[in-house]
């Protein structure tokens, strides 16, 4: 029975979702695919998921009580920022970063600003109607959540999730996250192009599709 109860084994419990293969959980829970088919195996073998097509739990208890020990020992150990990422995967809702994370997921992590190890926000929008349950869901890992970057000095550790509701999520995926389109996160980069020209630029370089009409070059230093 306890052998299958590592880490490994309890994330891809978490995040699988009807349907997925196994190189899909991978890329959630940002796994290398052979490790996770071990895992999945000795799942499998002790009755927790099954494949048809397509992986799916086979108790929603088991996977509920993984959930709760997770947000127990959330409060021992509070998530770091690359679990983080990975929490939203658990929620069962779908979901898309965007804004500043737009530009992350899209660039690859090739572009990060506004932020820090002390104060790191997560910008992920939402179907309205699931607002209640992922601010509940982010509060069992002890994480604050608003409809607004919150000052680092009033919230209890660096991370908060800002929550964008939306009518409806579309969204692509990239590296295994959800993520808003190209055309969508560009036209957020171009409205904050003070912040965001390099990043523009990146882009422009990366996606032969998108037309960025990035201005941005490196400067030459001086002899």
């Amino acid at each position: 029975m306890f052998e299958q109860c590592g880490e490994t084994e309890l994330k891809t419990l978490l995040a699988i979702e009807p349907g997925d293969p196994i190189s899909g959980v991978a890329r959630k829970i940002n796994e290398n695919r052979e490790t996770i088919r071990r895992a999945v195996n000795r799942l499998e073998e002790a009755g927790y998921v099954q494949y048809d097509g397509g992986l799916s739990v086979v108790d929603d208890a088991v996977r509920e009580a993984g959930l709760a020990f997770l947000a127990a020992a959330a409060g021992v150990s509070p998530p770091t920022i690359s679990e983080a990422y990975v929490l939203p995967q658990f929620a069962g809702m779908e979901f898309a970063y965007t804004a500043i994370d737009a530009v992350y997921v899209w660039t690859r992590g090739g572009y990060q600003v506004a932020r820090d190890e002390t104060d790191y926000p997560l910008f992920i929008a939402i179907h309205e109607t699931d607002l209640v349950d992922w601010e509940r869901f982010f509060e069992r890992f002890g994480i604050p959540t608003a409809q607004q970057r919150q000052p680092a000095d009033e919230i209890p550790g660096p991370l908060q999730i800002v929550l964008e509701p939306r009518a409806q999520v579309d969204a692509e995926t990239v590296d295994g996250r959800p993520v808003i389109s190209r055309s969508e996160t560009v036209a957020f980069a171009r409205e904050h192009y003070a912040t965001f020209e390099s990043a523009l630029d990146i882009l422009d370089r990366m996606y032969d599709d998108v037309e960025t009409e990035a201005d941005y070059r490196t400067t030459p230093a001086s002899p």
